[in-house]
Protein backbone atom coordinates (compact mmCIF):
# COMPACT_ATOMS: atom_id res chain seq x y z
CA UNK A 1 0.00 0.00 0.00
CA UNK A 2 0.93 3.56 -0.76
CA UNK A 3 1.39 5.76 1.95
CA UNK A 4 -1.20 7.99 0.53
CA UNK A 5 -3.42 5.30 0.08
CA UNK A 6 -2.40 3.78 3.61
CA UNK A 7 -3.16 7.00 5.46
CA UNK A 8 -6.18 7.38 3.82
CA UNK A 9 -7.19 4.16 4.95
CA UNK A 10 -6.23 5.03 9.07
CA UNK A 11 -7.66 8.52 8.62
CA UNK A 12 -11.13 6.96 7.66
CA UNK A 13 -10.71 4.83 10.82
CA UNK A 14 -12.76 5.61 13.77
CA UNK A 15 -15.02 7.28 11.83
CA UNK A 16 -18.96 6.14 11.13
CA UNK A 17 -19.91 4.65 7.80
CA UNK A 18 -22.26 6.99 5.63
CA UNK A 19 -25.83 6.59 5.89
CA UNK A 20 -27.59 6.00 2.76
CA UNK A 21 -30.51 3.55 1.61
CA UNK A 22 -30.05 0.77 -1.63
CA UNK A 23 -32.87 -0.70 -3.71
CA UNK A 24 -31.96 -3.99 -4.00
CA UNK A 25 -33.75 -6.99 -6.01
CA UNK A 26 -34.48 -10.30 -3.39
CA UNK A 27 -36.77 -13.60 -4.95
CA UNK A 28 -37.16 -11.20 -7.71
CA UNK A 29 -38.64 -8.15 -5.54
CA UNK A 30 -37.83 -4.83 -5.19
CA UNK A 31 -36.60 -4.17 -1.22
CA UNK A 32 -34.95 -1.12 0.47
CA UNK A 33 -32.29 -1.90 2.44
CA UNK A 34 -30.73 1.07 4.65
CA UNK A 35 -27.01 1.08 5.78
CA UNK A 36 -28.63 0.96 9.40
CA UNK A 37 -29.79 -2.38 9.19
CA UNK A 38 -26.62 -4.00 8.38
CA UNK A 39 -23.99 -1.99 10.47
CA UNK A 40 -26.04 -1.04 14.02
CA UNK A 41 -25.10 -3.05 16.60
CA UNK A 42 -23.34 -5.21 14.34
CA UNK A 43 -19.98 -6.24 13.36
CA UNK A 44 -19.42 -5.95 9.97
CA UNK A 45 -16.72 -7.06 7.17
CA UNK A 46 -17.34 -5.04 4.43
CA UNK A 47 -15.49 -5.94 1.11
CA UNK A 48 -15.33 -3.20 -1.75
CA UNK A 49 -14.67 -3.74 -5.73
CA UNK A 50 -14.53 -1.92 -9.64
CA UNK A 51 -17.35 -3.81 -11.18
CA UNK A 52 -19.17 -7.14 -11.19
CA UNK A 53 -18.34 -10.20 -13.68
CA UNK A 54 -15.45 -8.14 -14.07
CA UNK A 55 -11.97 -10.78 -13.98
CA UNK A 56 -10.18 -10.23 -10.50
CA UNK A 57 -13.46 -9.77 -8.98
CA UNK A 58 -14.84 -13.01 -10.32
CA UNK A 59 -12.29 -15.11 -10.14
CA UNK A 60 -10.94 -13.73 -6.74
CA UNK A 61 -12.33 -11.26 -4.73
CA UNK A 62 -15.88 -12.29 -4.08
CA UNK A 63 -15.78 -15.90 -3.99
CA UNK A 64 -13.22 -16.42 -1.32
CA UNK A 65 -15.06 -14.46 0.83
CA UNK A 66 -18.27 -16.40 0.38
CA UNK A 67 -15.79 -19.67 0.62
CA UNK A 68 -14.23 -18.50 4.62
CA UNK A 69 -18.00 -17.08 5.70
CA UNK A 70 -17.99 -19.70 7.72
CA UNK A 71 -14.70 -19.22 9.47
CA UNK A 72 -15.31 -15.38 9.60
CA UNK A 73 -19.04 -16.26 11.47
CA UNK A 74 -16.90 -18.49 13.60
CA UNK A 75 -14.90 -15.20 14.83
CA UNK A 76 -17.46 -13.50 15.64
CA UNK A 77 -18.46 -11.42 12.37
CA UNK A 78 -22.02 -10.85 12.04
CA UNK A 79 -22.38 -10.31 8.01
CA UNK A 80 -20.24 -10.28 5.09
CA UNK A 81 -20.95 -7.38 2.75
CA UNK A 82 -20.09 -6.74 -1.15
CA UNK A 83 -20.41 -3.36 -2.33
CA UNK A 84 -19.94 -2.19 -5.91
CA UNK A 85 -21.38 0.61 -7.78
CA UNK A 86 -23.36 -1.34 -10.01
CA UNK A 87 -27.11 -1.16 -10.93
CA UNK A 88 -29.42 -4.19 -8.80
CA UNK A 89 -30.04 -6.37 -11.43
CA UNK A 90 -26.51 -6.42 -12.11
CA UNK A 91 -25.61 -7.58 -8.77
CA UNK A 92 -28.48 -10.02 -8.45
CA UNK A 93 -27.67 -12.15 -11.72
CA UNK A 94 -23.77 -11.99 -10.49
CA UNK A 95 -24.32 -13.68 -7.14
CA UNK A 96 -26.74 -16.07 -8.93
CA UNK A 97 -23.60 -16.80 -11.55
CA UNK A 98 -21.15 -17.35 -8.71
CA UNK A 99 -23.73 -19.23 -6.51
CA UNK A 100 -23.01 -16.52 -3.79
CA UNK A 101 -24.63 -17.93 -0.36
CA UNK A 102 -23.04 -16.46 2.26
CA UNK A 103 -22.02 -12.69 1.47
CA UNK A 104 -24.86 -9.92 1.21
CA UNK A 105 -24.70 -8.16 -2.45
CA UNK A 106 -24.91 -4.49 -2.13
CA UNK A 107 -25.81 -2.54 -5.41
CA UNK A 108 -24.35 1.32 -4.67
CA UNK A 109 -25.96 2.33 -7.96
CA UNK A 110 -25.94 5.58 -7.21
CA UNK A 111 -22.22 5.45 -5.60
CA UNK A 112 -23.99 7.82 -3.03
CA UNK A 113 -22.18 5.35 -0.23
CA UNK A 114 -18.75 5.16 -2.26
CA UNK A 115 -18.52 8.64 -3.15
CA UNK A 116 -19.29 9.83 0.55
CA UNK A 117 -17.20 7.44 1.88
CA UNK A 118 -14.51 8.97 -0.27
CA UNK A 119 -13.74 5.82 -2.30
CA UNK A 120 -14.78 6.60 -5.98
CA UNK A 121 -12.44 6.11 -8.62
CA UNK A 122 -12.56 7.31 -12.48
CA UNK A 123 -12.35 4.77 -14.61
CA UNK A 124 -13.42 6.29 -17.77
CA UNK A 125 -10.54 4.81 -19.66
CA UNK A 126 -12.18 1.69 -19.58
CA UNK A 127 -16.01 2.72 -20.19
CA UNK A 128 -16.56 2.05 -16.80
CA UNK A 129 -17.07 5.40 -15.60
CA UNK A 130 -17.10 6.28 -11.64
CA UNK A 131 -16.79 3.08 -10.09
CA UNK A 132 -15.75 2.04 -6.29
CA UNK A 133 -11.84 1.28 -5.57
CA UNK A 134 -10.99 -1.76 -4.05
CA UNK A 135 -10.96 -2.20 -0.42
CA UNK A 136 -12.09 -3.92 3.00
CA UNK A 137 -12.83 -2.77 6.29
CA UNK A 138 -14.49 -4.23 9.69
CA UNK A 139 -17.02 -1.86 10.83
CA UNK A 140 -18.03 -2.34 14.67
CA UNK A 141 -21.74 -0.72 15.55
CA UNK A 142 -21.25 1.45 12.13
CA UNK A 143 -18.24 2.82 13.41
CA UNK A 144 -14.64 1.11 10.76
CA UNK A 145 -12.54 -0.12 13.03
CA UNK A 146 -10.25 -1.10 10.27
CA UNK A 147 -9.30 -0.26 6.38
CA UNK A 148 -6.98 -1.93 3.79
CA UNK A 149 -7.53 -0.14 0.97
CA UNK A 150 -5.39 -1.10 -2.24
CA UNK A 151 -2.12 1.06 -3.38
CA UNK A 152 -2.79 3.49 -5.87
CA UNK A 153 -0.78 2.42 -8.67
CA UNK A 154 -1.46 0.85 -12.58
CA UNK A 155 -3.92 -1.85 -13.19
CA UNK A 156 -6.43 -3.70 -10.48
CA UNK A 157 -3.90 -3.95 -7.56
CA UNK A 158 -5.26 -6.73 -5.29
CA UNK A 159 -2.62 -7.28 -2.56
CA UNK A 160 -4.57 -6.40 0.74
CA UNK A 161 -8.74 -6.46 0.80
CA UNK A 162 -8.53 -9.85 0.08
CA UNK A 163 -10.51 -12.09 2.56
CA UNK A 164 -7.43 -14.14 4.15
CA UNK A 165 -5.57 -10.83 5.15
CA UNK A 166 -8.61 -9.63 6.89
CA UNK A 167 -9.68 -13.10 8.51
CA UNK A 168 -6.12 -12.94 9.76
CA UNK A 169 -6.58 -9.42 11.14
CA UNK A 170 -9.65 -10.19 12.97
CA UNK A 171 -8.93 -13.97 14.11
CA UNK A 172 -4.34 -14.25 14.14
CA UNK A 173 -5.13 -18.06 15.21
CA UNK A 174 -7.12 -19.08 12.34
CA UNK A 175 -6.56 -21.75 10.62
CA UNK A 176 -7.26 -20.73 7.07
CA UNK A 177 -7.60 -23.55 4.35
CA UNK A 178 -6.02 -23.22 1.38
CA UNK A 179 -7.72 -21.93 -2.04
CA UNK A 180 -7.84 -25.45 -4.28
CA UNK A 181 -8.99 -25.40 -8.09
CA UNK A 182 -9.82 -28.76 -9.38
CA UNK A 183 -9.66 -29.30 -13.56
CA UNK A 184 -12.00 -31.87 -14.65
CA UNK A 185 -13.51 -33.54 -17.40
CA UNK A 186 -16.99 -35.22 -17.35
CA UNK A 187 -16.86 -39.13 -16.98
CA UNK A 188 -12.86 -38.86 -15.95
CA UNK A 189 -12.26 -41.87 -13.39
CA UNK A 190 -9.04 -40.10 -12.14
CA UNK A 191 -10.78 -36.86 -11.56
CA UNK A 192 -13.47 -38.39 -9.39
CA UNK A 193 -10.50 -40.10 -7.37
CA UNK A 194 -9.11 -36.51 -6.89
CA UNK A 195 -12.44 -35.36 -5.97
CA UNK A 196 -12.70 -38.40 -3.12
CA UNK A 197 -8.83 -37.70 -2.08
CA UNK A 198 -9.91 -33.82 -1.45
CA UNK A 199 -13.08 -35.51 0.22
CA UNK A 200 -11.66 -37.49 2.35
CA UNK A 201 -9.13 -34.89 3.60
CA UNK A 202 -12.21 -32.92 4.22
CA UNK A 203 -10.54 -29.52 1.81
CA UNK A 204 -13.21 -27.08 -0.04
CA UNK A 205 -12.50 -27.02 -4.24
CA UNK A 206 -13.40 -25.08 -6.99
CA UNK A 207 -14.07 -27.32 -10.08
CA UNK A 208 -13.16 -26.32 -13.45
CA UNK A 209 -15.09 -28.11 -16.18
CA UNK A 210 -12.44 -28.27 -18.97
CA UNK A 211 -14.89 -30.00 -21.50
CA UNK A 212 -17.19 -26.78 -21.06
CA UNK A 213 -15.35 -23.99 -20.08
CA UNK A 214 -11.44 -25.00 -21.43
CA UNK A 215 -10.15 -26.02 -24.40
CA UNK A 216 -7.22 -28.81 -24.64
CA UNK A 217 -4.18 -25.90 -25.59
CA UNK A 218 -5.78 -24.03 -23.21
CA UNK A 219 -5.17 -26.29 -20.54
CA UNK A 220 -1.87 -26.98 -21.78
CA UNK A 221 -1.11 -23.45 -21.46
CA UNK A 222 -2.54 -22.72 -17.90
CA UNK A 223 -1.27 -26.37 -16.32
CA UNK A 224 1.45 -27.41 -18.46
CA UNK A 225 -0.61 -30.93 -19.40
CA UNK A 226 -3.44 -31.79 -21.76
CA UNK A 227 -4.75 -34.38 -19.41
CA UNK A 228 -6.77 -34.38 -16.08
CA UNK A 229 -7.44 -33.52 -13.26
CA UNK A 230 -5.32 -31.06 -12.50
CA UNK A 231 -5.01 -29.61 -9.30
CA UNK A 232 -3.76 -26.49 -8.41
CA UNK A 233 -3.47 -25.64 -3.97
CA UNK A 234 -2.50 -21.55 -3.02
CA UNK A 235 -1.71 -21.89 -6.52
CA UNK A 236 0.83 -23.89 -7.06
CA UNK A 237 -0.05 -26.65 -9.31
CA UNK A 238 0.49 -30.34 -7.54
CA UNK A 239 -0.30 -32.20 -10.63
CA UNK A 240 -2.90 -35.23 -10.97
CA UNK A 241 -4.08 -37.65 -8.88
CA UNK A 242 -1.53 -39.46 -8.12
CA UNK A 243 0.09 -36.93 -7.00
CA UNK A 244 -2.15 -35.29 -4.87
CA UNK A 245 -2.67 -38.54 -2.92
CA UNK A 246 1.25 -38.30 -2.32
CA UNK A 247 0.89 -34.27 -1.53
CA UNK A 248 -2.32 -35.04 0.65
CA UNK A 249 -0.65 -38.30 2.56
CA UNK A 250 -3.57 -40.65 1.72
CA UNK A 251 -2.81 -44.31 0.96
CA UNK A 252 -5.71 -44.92 -1.87
CA UNK A 253 -3.73 -48.22 -3.19
CA UNK A 254 -7.01 -49.95 -3.74
CA UNK A 255 -7.90 -47.42 -6.43
CA UNK A 256 -8.11 -49.41 -9.43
Amino acid sequence: MSTSEESGARKLEGQRVPSVSWPVRSAGEWQTVHSDDIFAGRRVVVFALPGAFTPTCSNNHLPRYDELADLFHAAGIDDIVCISVNDPHVMAAWADEQGIQQVRMIPDGNAEFTARLGMLTDRHNLGMGQRSWRYSMLVSDGVIEKMFAEAEKPGDPFEVSDAETMLRFISPQTVIPPAIALFTRPGCPWCARARRLLQQADLAYSEIDTGRDVSNSALRAICGADRVPQIYIDGRLIGGSDELAQYLGIDDSDFD
